[in-house]
Order: structure tokens, then sequence, then C-alpha cells
């Protein structure tokens, strides 16, 4: 995956306001359940998923 830009980052923070009509507070309770949502399909994810299909790897809850 290749390293955002601050300009990509600009611009989906002003689509995300554009979607919810400017509303800040708004904006980021639909993110804040994005993150719920996703944490949940990760927690699923892990609990059926062999070590040795991923050659390893495991999903981690929290960004280093």
């Amino acid at each position: 995956m290749l390293p955002m830009t601050k300009e990509d980052v600009d611009f989906e923070v002003q689509a995300a306001l554009a979607w919810h009509d400017g509303d800040v507070n708004a904006t980021i309770a639909t993110l804040l359940e994005d993150i719920r949502h996703l944490r949940h399909q990760l927690a699923l994810t892990e609990g059926v998923i062999s070590r040795g299909m991923t050659r390893g790897w495991k999903p981690e809850f929290e960004r280093k």
C-alpha cells in the first residue's frame, strides 16, 4: 500500500465532511462507528484464520 500524501488526507477529510454536510460531530461519529465495525471484523478474522495460511502474520488491533 502506498503512503498517503498530505493532499490525499486533506481530500479525504473534506470528502467525509461534505458527506455529512459539514457536520463535524456526525463525521467523527461515523468514523468511530466504522472503526468499531472494522475492529469487530478483525476479531472475527483472527478467530477463523490459520497461521499457516498467513505465513505467520497475525492481525493487530493497535497501530504501531
